[in-house]
């Protein structure tokens, strides 16, 4: 009877640790990285690649003024911009017109807007799919999407174009999150945790070569390759998916590390909850049902990138993982100290929850300092304690659809942007 129990013992233990593994060594892999420049400029005009970018958008008129003119201020002529006004009740479409307008014929880069009503097919996905559809007969290269309500940093086009361009494979920007104007501890706790998702573990496994996941804005890829892959699914982390889907076509994306783009966390409260619900649902639910399934085709088509995506989209969000190991360690340390014996498997378990938790400090002193500063750390605590219900709903009433988070200025009720109460008037 204890042989038997010892066995199931070590086998949740290799369970939680295998995922704790793969965690520490992307960490640690990027901490002994060379430190990354800042984006830099491009090539020439005449050597670039011709960009097509796209801008899926759901009731966006306040913030897609500036994301189109951060992203025009990065383009060359022949370059082309298309905003799919998805869904919107707003004027989202007006606003990216008027940006268009104010322009001028002459402009480098024409914005193009295409408006999407589907009320059965929500999602990104669906706005996606149409976006492609409208850019089918356009002359371009290379497409790049990016989120309506993310600003892609100077630079960050260049270094996409660059990457895809000499790799022939899709490239992913460094997807980081801004914190709202008065962060607490936990916002600030937050903010790191995004960085270290996005930013610190697709950089450990680019040391190896390795690919990453997609993480939903800041996306590039070879126009052929995209004929690949089907778009239009309401899938709430269908950028998740597409990331998979291409890995298993042997075209699997890649970090670029010197493309940043940013978005900007909702400041706490019922948004703040409900964006993150809907990211930790849709992990968990692709974590359960992609992974055995990556990791199966990855390894009867002989094909390691997938393999290796299986592995990194195993480990669970971090607070999680963390919570599952005390729990299991505190459990079988109760049933050695009952049986006297099977101590092995809670000893391990132990090690690798330290491990993980040395993991993380030493990639925050190389990368977190500015975003989670050392006297925000115990905001940790109440940050675990926050998403820990979020799992429990996972098991009760798991997210299915796509719903757009509110932003701060909704919340205090902001007016709409000016050029478009202009624009609305004069016509």
């Amino acid at each position: 009877m204890a042989d038997g129990v010892t066995i199931t013992l070590w086998i949740i233990a290799a369970g939680l640790l295998l995922p704790a593994a793969v965690f520490c060594g992307e960490c640690l892999l990027s901490v002994l990285s060379p430190r990354q420049d800042p984006a830099t400029v491009g090539a020439a005009p005449s050597a670039r690649s011709r960009v097509a970018v796209l801008i899926p958008a759901h009731n966006e008129e306040r913030g897609i003024r500036a994301t189109l003119e951060a992203i025009r201020r990065q383009l060359y002529a022949g370059d082309q911009i298309l905003v799919v006004a998805d869904n919107c009740n707003d004027e989202t479409a007006e606003a990216a017109r008027q940006v268009g307008r104010e322009a001028g014929d002459g402009a480098a880069a024409p914005i193009t807007v295409v408006e999407r009503n589907d009320s059965s097919r929500r999602g990104k996905g669906y706005a996606l799919s149409a976006g492609l559809a409208a850019l089918d007969e356009n002359s371009y290269d290379l497409l790049i999407m990016i989120d309506a309500d993310c600003n892609a940093e100077p630079g960050a086009i260049d270094a996409l174009v660059r990457q895809v361009t000499a790799s022939g494979k899709p490239a992913q920007a460094v997807y980081l999150m801004d914190r709202c104007a008065e962060p607490t501890p936990r916002d600030s706790v937050s903010a790191w945790a995004f960085a270290v998702k996005n930013f610190v573990r697709p950089l450990g496994l680019a040391q190896l070569g390795l690919p990453t996941q997609l993480t939903g804005t800041g996306m590039a890829f070879p126009r052929s390759i995209l004929a690949r892959v089907s778009l239009a699914s309401g899938n709430i982390v269908e950028d998740m998916q597409l990331g998979l889907d291409l890995a298993l076509t042997r075209n699997a994306p890649h970090l670029c590390p010197a493309a940043r783009v940013t978005g900007r966390l909702p400041a706490g409260g019922d948004a703040a909850l409900k964006q993150r619900r809907r990211w930790e649902h849709g992990h968990l639910k692709t974590l359960l049902v992609q992974s055995p399934r990556m990791a199966i085709l990855g390894l009867l088509r002989g094909n390691f990138s997938a393999v290796a995506m299986a592995l990194d989209l195993m480990v669970p969000p971090l607070s999680l993982l963390i919570t599952l190991m005390l729990l299991a360690t505190g459990a079988m340390s109760v049933i050695a100290a009952t049986t006297g014996r099977a101590w092995h498997p809670a000893i391990a378990l132990a090690i690798g929850t330290i491990a993980i938790i040395l993991s993380v400090l030493a990639a925050w002193a190389k990368f977190g300092r500015s975003i989670l500063p050392a006297r925000s750390m115990l905001g940790a605590i109440g940050y675990v304690a926050w998403k820990l219900p979020m799992y429990a709903m996972f098991v009760i009433k798991p997210e299915r659809k796509w719903e757009r988070t509110r932003r701060d200025d909704e919340d205090h009720g902001a007016p709409p942007i000016t050029p478009v109460d202009s624009a609305k008037s004069a016509a």
